[in-house]
């Protein structure tokens, strides 16, 4: 008893003189220092030679170190420091792949979205037919614009009679040159509307060969990204094969 009651006012005393945070501190650390010091750190250097030490080696930082027990078994392994370079180079990698997976991701994504819009080839092909209805009712309006102006034309044309030879009167002429810009205008917009109906059937052309495969069991995102639909040239004014209209 009277040892106990000794310890215990030794203990006190210290606490006093040095603070028990410490005290506490010091003790976590000498286990903590001798677990450290039982490591042993082990290198082949630049030159081949093998080196140890009970520290991290300095000349190998440029290479992997094994970080062994005192029985010799494998602690752990310490890689090889990187260079800013390497580093630079590693980064760019890791955001080069993290990139990739976001765009796999979003592929599959969009063949998950695409095959839940068109469970079958039926519902594919009524929003070609949608589609192409929007783009015919544009043309529609401007082939009846162009009839409306060729009307427009005509007496005109009968007035231009008495001016053989002539030239024609400020207004007259006027009235033909707005003609002919209106008529200009209009065949634009033809061409517009069936170059977009090419585009459309070139776009669903796209989606039902890709739908087909899927449909046919691939794994979305398996068939890489959607394949660029190519664009009407000016001159193109037919639509594909494949076309409802």
């Amino acid at each position: 008893m009277e040892r106990e009651r000794l310890i215990v006012w030794r203990r006190r005393i210290v606490c006093v003189l040095y603070g028990c945070a410490a005290v506490g501190a010091a003790a976590v650390a000498i286990p903590a220092l001798a677990q450290a010091k039982s490591s042993i750190y082990t290198c082949v250097d630049a030159t081949g030679r093998r080196l140890t030490s009970d520290r991290p080696i300095a000349q190998c930082t440029d290479r992997e170190q094994r970080v062994l027990n005192r029985d010799g078994s494998l602690q752990r392994i310490i890689p090889p420091t990187l260079t800013a370079d390497e580093r630079a180079a590693r980064e760019l990698e890791a955001r080069r792949r993290a990139a990739e997976q976001a765009a796999q991701r979003e592929v599959e994504r969009a063949d998950r979205n695409l095959m839940q819009r068109y469970p079958d080839e039926a519902a594919h092909g009524n929003a070609r037919e949608a589609a192409l209805d929007r783009a015919g009712q544009s043309l529609n309006v401007s082939n009846r614009r162009l009839a409306e102006l060729a009307a427009e034309r005509k007496p005109l044309e009968d007035e231009a009679e008495f001016y053989k030879g002539k030239a024609l009167p400020a207004k007259l002429k006027q009235q033909f040159d707005a003609n002919d810009a209106a008529v200009q205008a209009q065949r634009a917009l033809i061409a517009n509307a069936q170059a977009e109906q090419v585009r459309i059937n070139n776009f669903y052309d796209t989606e039902l060969a890709r739908l087909r495969k899927l449909w046919a069991g691939a794994a979305p995102g398996s068939l890489g990204p959607m394949p660029a639909v190519a664009e009407a040239s000016a001159d193109q004014t037919v639509v594909s094969g494949t076309s409802k209209k």
